[in-house]
């Protein structure tokens, strides 16, 4: 008994010891390390480093910028699941220990003495909270003794829901994402809030080893680390046995966004990103700012596909340019031994039963390419590493069989090409020539080489990357806001944006404007008749002659049926007698800068390099009855979801044709926009209007009647060697121009009622359906006469034949004069011969 009392007596002393040598290490260690502590209150206002985003004015994200990718989770938001998922990963007792684990840090000390390096940490959530914003990476007994330290502090002064929040905002879970909310889109293209039990468990699984154990770079080893927690919320009492059962039996399945974006708009998506470096510096991809564009969603979507379309169109027309790349070799891939598997023993030790369920479940989901005979790793590689553009999906091809053809394809495994999706493929000779039409799918590829296919419709085919480029630019006209804007067929397989830093000749589509300082300059009107004539300027050899595209010659022509045949000899006459100073004066109005317009006759035929959205101005400028507006795309600019809008700009000006004279302000979008100037007479633009509606009515853009609408109007146009194709047109509400043409300066082969109308058809049709006509209203100095179309005189009532034209009641035509009767004429002697009202 005596010994007994001892035995606990010492024991008791030893641990009093003890307990008193650790309190008193604790306490000189907080005395050592207090004075360079960080902190810790900075974690109750913390600011995340949050990317640049921009959205579409119906607050559809169209880019995001930055090293990291976070999406802010607030902790009411996350479902009790989730919590649950993360503690059983990586801290049970989060809501009972005062910020350490005393056994876990009693294994990790203990795995330190014996080994002599740092192996498991044994920290919780609170210390990781306190590594991850406050301490840096390094394994250092001194940052371990401090991150012990700021985790015991933390506890007094956030609550667990804080500290929650911090660590599932912070962590990084591999792809790019950092925090559960990026994670939870990146791998299965859902918010946080709609995942499964599976999913909130594999995303639970990620912080460990993000790169090793995310299911897209390693679906196997993601599969055993995420039944190993469902175990664990089993064994801890978080989910029953039924739910587990169904949870461990799910495959992996990952969803993944391919640009990680709402709407594909990428082009204005990077003019708001260098609008934000330029503004905030390198903090744009930092700072949490989010920038609103004045894109609307469903036009962008419509403009974007119908310039897709439209290209691969105009390519399948010239016919088939080969393969992308010949004989892919199939070989054996080297085998991969790298896998690190520090962790994956704990788990798959923990339980038979997890390992069991793992491999089960991998099996089930293991993806397998059935029917091609050989290994096919490289050919898998090759396709992983070929970009996907737009709809164009790579894919090696297996084997040919008659008239179809099987093909291994990045994204959907293999696929079969009817004849009816190859059959278009005659071989390209050059723009305006094409070889025989195939009579078999060996004729077109072989086994092993590179493709490209697409899905149309009910049926795969085959397609190439288009030879042309296009770019599409939709404004409002009122307000000049850029409604859509697409510079090329693919952002990923060329950056370049030819809706704003191209600059390509317009051709005939710069016409209406030499027509409109005619009619507001020059006295003229739809009536006025201009002799569609040769012109020679210079000497025999080394003159300039202008000609029609369809080398003829109308004669004396009303300068209405000019603009819709679209007579290059017409326009330049009327340029030259209206003045080019004088249309120059009009055009620097209109927002076209004098520096970059050609000072002479040419100028009439758009041999002025002009940018897609420069002509669309111009068009929008019509379109709006004649008032000066600027293209913008920046509605807000806000830092964080609530912020305030720190767009330090003026509001671009808005046509206002029913404003006061006197009212300078007037509100648009729930801001106020100062009124734009006017620019040309309200006569003069309706004449026009009319004028270009009969581009569409009978003239070269007569195909745009199938949309059935009466208030289009437009113009193509056409560079020197059909270098350059051009549709733009529009009704009162929408104004949209499509170019097509080739980086290259290289000819399309095609006018731009050939390669550019049917975007810009495809475009309107969807975007203006539904809506009301949108005409300009008639102003009421217009009158309308019937004329003699080829004197342009005005006719008697009585008087036969004549078409009916528009004029202001101010320049109505002087009467064709009659001819005389015979008996009249004998007693005068003399006969009216009238005269032409035309310029020759």
């Amino acid at each position: 008994m005596k010994f007994f009392r001892r035995f606990v007596f010492r024991t008791l002393f030893f641990v009093l010891s003890l307990t008193a040598g650790v309190a008193l290490s604790v306490t000189g260690a907080a005395i050592y390390f207090a004075p360079g502590l960080p902190d810790v209150h900075q974690l109750q206002d913390y600011q995340l480093e949050m990317p640049l985003r921009v959205f579409t004015d119906d607050g559809k994200m169209i880019g995001e910028f930055g090293s990291q990718r976070r999406q802010l989770v607030h902790y009411d938001d996350m479902p009790k699941e989730m919590v649950e998922a993360l503690m059983a990963a990586e801290d049970s007792g989060f809501f009972h220990h005062p910020g350490i684990d005393p056994k876990g840090l009693l294994r990790a000390f203990v795995q330190l003495g014996v080994s002599g390096d740092i192996q498991s940490g044994g920290s919780t959530i609170t210390m990781q909270v306190a590594r991850n914003y406050l301490l840096t990476l390094d394994q250092t007994f001194t940052r371990k003794i401090r991150e012990i330290l700021l985790s015991l502090q933390m506890e007094q002064i956030l609550s667990k829901h804080q500290i929650m929040e911090l660590y599932v905002n912070k962590i990084y879970l591999g792809q790019g994402a950092y925090g559960i909310g990026a994670a939870s889109q990146t791998y299965f293209d859902k918010p946080i809030g709609e995942l499964s039990l599976p999913q909130m468990a594999t995303i639970a699984g990620l912080p460990k080893a993000p790169s090793s154990l995310n299911p897209v770079s390693n679906p196997s080893r993601s599969l055993i680390r995420r039944n190993w927690i469902l175990l664990r919320m089993k064994e801890l009492g978080y989910i029953d046995d039924a739910r587990y059962q169904k949870a461990v039996n799910t495959p992996i399945e990952v969803a993944r966004h391919e640009d990680d974006t709402d709407v594909k708009a990428p082009y204005i998506a990077e003019m708001a990103r260098q609008y934000a470096v330029e503004h905030f510096g390198n903090k744009a991809y930092t700072g949490g700012y989010q920038i609103t564009t004045t894109i609307d969603s469903k036009q962008q979507t419509e403009a974007r596909q119908a310039l897709v379309k439209g290209l691969i169109d105009y390519d399948t027309r010239h016919g088939w340019r080969g393969v992308e790349r010949k004989d892919i070799p199939q070989r054996l891939a080297e085998a991969q031994s790298s896998t690190d598997r520090r962790g994956l023993e704990e788990e798959l030790s923990a339980s038979p039963e997890v390992e069991q369920t793992a491999r089960q479940a991998a099996e089930r989901s293991q993806t397998t390419v059935s029917g091609i005979d050989g290994d096919v790793s490289n050919w898998v590689n090759v396709l992983e590493d070929t970009p996907t553009y737009g709809p164009l999906e790579p894919a090696i091809v297996i084997n040919n069989d008659g008239k179809q053809m099987r093909v291994l394809t990045k994204r959907n495994g293999v696929v079969t090409l009817p004849w009816q999706g190859l059959s278009w493929a005659r071989e390209f000779k050059s723009t305006k020539w094409r070889g025989p039409a195939p009579t078999s799918a060996s004729d077109i590829a072989h086994r092993g080489d590179l493709i490209r296919v697409m899905k149309q419709e009910d049926h795969w085919r085959l397609a190439q990357v288009p030879d042309a480029e296009s770019a599409i630019v939709v404004l409002d006209p009122q307000s000049g806001a850029v409604r859509a804007l697409q510079g090329g067929f693919n952002f990923r397989h060329s950056e370049f944006n030819r809706a704003t830093q191209a600059r390509r000749q317009a051709g005939s589509n710069f016409k209406p404007f030499i027509y409109l300082s005619a009619l507001e300059n020059g006295g003229m009107t739809p009536g006025t008749i201009i002799n569609d004539a040769p012109i020679v300027q210079g000497g025999p050899k080394d003159g300039w002659r202008p000609e029609n595209a369809e080398r003829n010659f109308l004669g004396p022509t009303r300068l209405r049926v000019g603009l819709y045949r679209s007579r290059n000899l017409v326009s330049v006459r009327t340029l030259d007698a209206t003045g080019i100073d004088v249309t120059i004066q009009l055009l620097e109005k209109m927002g076209f800068k004098k520096e970059q317009l050609p000072h002479g006759l040419s100028l009439a035929l758009g041999s002025a390099s002009i940018s897609p959205l420069e002509l669309a101005r111009g068009y929008a400028e019509i379109a709006n009855g004649g008032y000066r507006i600027t293209p913008w795309f920046i509605q807000r600019v806000q830092k964080g979801d609530d912020g305030e809008n720190l767009l330090d700009t003026t509001p671009a000006p808005v046509a206002c044709p029913e404003c006061d004279p006197t009212q300078n302000t007037v509100e648009f979008n729930g801001r106020l926009h100062p009124v734009a100037e006017r620019i040309a007479s309200e006569d003069a633009v309706y004449m026009l209007r009319s004028m270009m509606e009969d581009v569409i009515n009978k003239g070269t853009g007569h195909a745009a009647q199938s949309l059935g609408r009466d208030d289009l109007a437009g113009k193509t146009g056409t560079s020197n060697d059909q270098r350059d194709a051009w549709f733009s047109g529009f009704n009162s509400d929408l104004v949209a121009s499509v170019w097509v043409g080739k980086d290259s300066n290289e000819t399309t082969g095609e006018y731009g009622a050939q390669a550019a109308l049917p975007i810009w058809m495809d475009f309107m049709g969807k975007a203006l359906s539904g809506t009301p006509s949108a005409k300009m209203p008639r102003p009421d100095d217009i009158v309308t006469a019937r004329i003699d179309p080829t004197t342009g005189k005005r006719l008697h009532d009585g008087d036969p034949g004549g078409v009916s034209e528009i004029f202001p009641k101010d320049r109505l035509p002087p009467y064709q004069e009659r001819a005389v009767q015979p008996e009249l004429e004998d007693q005068s002697g003399s006969q009216g011969t009238g005269s032409y009202d035309a310029i020759f």
